[in-house]
């Protein structure tokens, strides 16, 4: 049965990962913002013609050209087929409230990690300037912060600096926080918890999912 789900949760809970994983065990298609747009923009469709002109201009797409692709993007075979993740929208109320003009959802997850511990997580995240991989200051490469990989330099991305995080987890809090809140008054809200091994959260989260959608 086709499953239609939705996740959020900070950045640097490890929701990224885990939603890749809850789409494969569910035979859905992982969608995210990006790749609903770059898709849209790939097959030079009429909307994603027009995100393309916003995006090129530098501006943010605007709701209704963003719901444009989000529509087109759940009218392809593969989630008429096994139904979709959604991870990083709808970010907004009205956006969601326009998501469910579109489609039900059968439940939409909370990935909750605590603030102090995201802000610790990117903090002390390091990444390959060359080839992307990451490393923590936990976790460093073999050699001092030369990457194991291809032997760039491993550096602290600007965007992950204290001061950039907290600018990003306020904004979360702000604008995504009362989205979650939104639609745990739809009844299909579950809370789960973040922290653990990445095959323990992704049992949490199966275990959630499941008891939800057949309650």
């Amino acid at each position: 049965m086709a499953v239609r789900l939705l996740i959020f949760g900070r950045q640097g809970a490890g929701k990224g990962t885990q939603s890749v994983l809850l789409a494969r065990h569910y035979g859905a298609a992982h969608i995210s913002t990006g790749d609903m747009l770059r898709e849209a923009v790939a097959n030079a469709t009429p909307i994603g013609l027009e995100a393309k002109s916003f995006m090129d201009s530098g501006c943010l797409v605007p709701d209704e050209v963003m719901l444009g692709v989000v529509e087109e993007r759940l009218a392809r075979p593969d989630v008429m087929a096994g139904g979709f993740l959604l991870d990083g929208f709808p970010r907004t109320i009205g956006q969601a409230e326009a998501l469910l003009g579109l489609t039900p959802i059968d439940v939409a997850v909370d990935l909750v990690v605590a603030e102090d511990v995201v802000l610790e997580r990117i903090s002390s995240r390091r990444v390959c300037s060359s080839c992307g991989r990451i490393y923590s200051v936990s976790e460093p490469p073999t050699r001092a912060w030369i990457c194991d990989t291809c032997g760039g330099d491993v550096v602290q991305r600007d965007d992950d600096t204290p001061a950039a995080v907290t600018k990003r987890l306020g904004a979360y809090t702000s604008e995504t926080q009362p989205t979650i809140g939104w639609f745990d008054g739809k009844d299909v809200l579950v809370t789960v918890d973040g922290l653990g091994t990445r095959e323990e959260v992704s049992a949490r989260l199966i275990s959630a999912i499941d008891h939800a959608r057949h309650a």
